[in-house]
């Protein structure tokens, strides 16, 4: 995966540490119902869209540039449907970042589903009952996606305020 030019210089500065980075997930759905989903070149996995924001740049826009470069599909934020903290991640270069994610419901609006950068092996529609394997963090953001619109944003809960 690239590495944006302003988290390489950070990284020059503070090495290998733990970052706390603001990310975005996007649940693309078209008029059919389908969501998007791109295979990570990575990991060889079935991905929801994603990627982390740039310096003043506001999630929204984070989530339609990231649908954009990496499946060809334009969408539009709908909503709000998740925030969470994610899990530690190492990355195999040494590299240690948590993300804070807020996960927006889009709809798509144009263009073509299509490998369109190399963080992506494939970008295919699913229907929601054919949906390949996604784990945990996909599945719950899909269920909260779902919800009607209205529905609060939901976030982990606070612990005893006691």
């Amino acid at each position: 995966m690239p590495i944006p030019d302003f988290l390489r210089e950070l990284r020059d500065h503070v090495g290998h540490q733990m970052l706390f980075l603001p990310g975005v997930t996007a649940l693309v759905f078209d008029d059919a119902g389908r969501i998007l989903l791109n295979r990570r070149s990575d990991t060889g996995r079935w991905a929801l869209i994603g990627g982390i924001c740039e310096p003043g740049e506001q999630p929204a826009d984070t989530a339609v540039r990231e649908v954009l470069e990496e499946t060809g599909v334009h969408a539009v934020a709908e909503r709000v449907v998740l925030v969470q903290t994610t899990k530690p991640v190492q990355y195999p270069n040494g590299d240690e970042t948590q993300y804070l994610d807020i996960t927006f419901r889009c709809r798509a609006i144009g263009g073509e589903a299509r490998v369109a950068d190399d963080e992506s092996l494939e970008v295919a529609w699913f229907d929601l009952d054919a949906l390949p394997e996604l784990g945990g963090f996909g599945l719950l953001r899909i269920k909260h996606a779902l919800a009607e619109a209205g529905a609060p944003t939901w976030f982990e809960p606070a612990g005893p305020t006691e």
